[in-house]
């Protein structure tokens, strides 16, 4: 079995749906999206996670496409699994049945809502990488949970012989350098922003778990694969030229444009669950002709 190294190019996959009335998960589309993001390279898998709509699914679909991605995977990359909530207790019963299935990695979102302390928040991760038996990256995204994981935070919880990693999408250059500079180059830091994957590698970044990587992953691979090798201007280059790819994917709501993305590529139906709705026209339209530009489409 693939082992989990918080270094390189991690998607986080979307969660095809069919295109009926209960929107049912897509196991066929999904083992395409599976094998196209490992024809394309990438370095592992995130499932459930933000961008897998894991908010909308019951116990019981989470079980079956986190089960479904392990067995499609088959040990060829890492599997991620996205097991956080705001609540310790169930985020430690989903990372242990995340654990059952075969992850290699759990990626545990800092708790929402509920807007706790840094001391908070240190005692949560603690808990959960202490029964977890598999390795924790920590989740970091401000604008979606209304806290903020302070460096400080990082830098303490990354003595934790079981938090490995953490996926930081605070949108600040300045914080990754803070934490870098806390952990003394030690602590992986992938990045959760798109638009700034090779600027937080230039800073001691070491990945990226990215979104557009669903619909460009040769592309995104490309990026880190650049940098790591010292081709530094290539990597700027390539970030430069996904960049309009990338604001149309966040135009709208994670994932609508995304599963927009994904069905012109012929691998899913663009539909999403409630309270998200499909991306629009203009999107479409939108996506089409900047994925024409980057090759990833016919002129058709």
């Amino acid at each position: 079995m693939a082992k989990f190294n918080p270094q390189g190019t991690f998607t986080a996959i979307v969660t095809p749906f069919c295109a009926d009335r209960d929107r049912t998960v897509d196991l066929i589309a999904l083992k395409r999206l599976v094998e196209q993001q490992i024809a394309g390279g990438v370095t592992g898998l995130v499932v459930c996670g933000t961008t897998g709509e894991a908010s909308t699914l019951d116990d019981d679909e989470y079980e079956q496409v986190v089960g479904s991605v392990v067995a499609f995977a088959g040990g060829r990359v890492p599997v991620i699994a996205g097991t956080g909530s705001n609540s310790t207790k169930k985020t430690i019963a989903t990372t242990q049945k995340a654990c059952s299935l075969g992850v290699d990695g759990v990626l545990v979102v800092t708790p929402y809502y509920n807007k706790p302390t840094q001391a908070g928040m240190i005692a949560h991760f603690s808990q959960v990488a202490d029964q977890s038996a598999a390795p924790v990256v920590l989740y970091n995204v401000p604008g979606r949970t209304g806290v903020n994981l302070l460096p400080a935070t990082v830098a303490e919880l990354a003595k934790h012989p079981n938090i490995v990693a953490l996926k930081e999408a605070a949108g600040s250059l300045e914080q990754v350098q803070e934490i870098v500079m806390r952990t003394e180059f030690s602590f992986p830091i992938l990045s959760g922003e798109d638009a700034l994957c090779v600027p937080t590698y230039a800073v001691g970044g070491r990945g990226v778990i990215s979104v557009v990587s669903n619909v460009a992953p040769a592309l995104t691979v490309a990026l880190w694969n650049d940098f790591a090798a010292g081709r530094v201007a290539e990597a700027g280059r390539g970030q430069v030229r996904l960049l309009p790819l990338i604001k149309l994917l966040f135009s709208e709501p994670n994932p609508q444009p995304a599963k927009m993305a994904m069905h012109l590529l012929g691998i899913m139906e663009p539909v999403a669950r409630l309270p998200l709705i499909d991306a629009t026209a203009a999107t479409r339209e939108g996506l089409a002709a900047e994925m024409r530009r980057l090759g990833l489409l016919g002129n058709a």
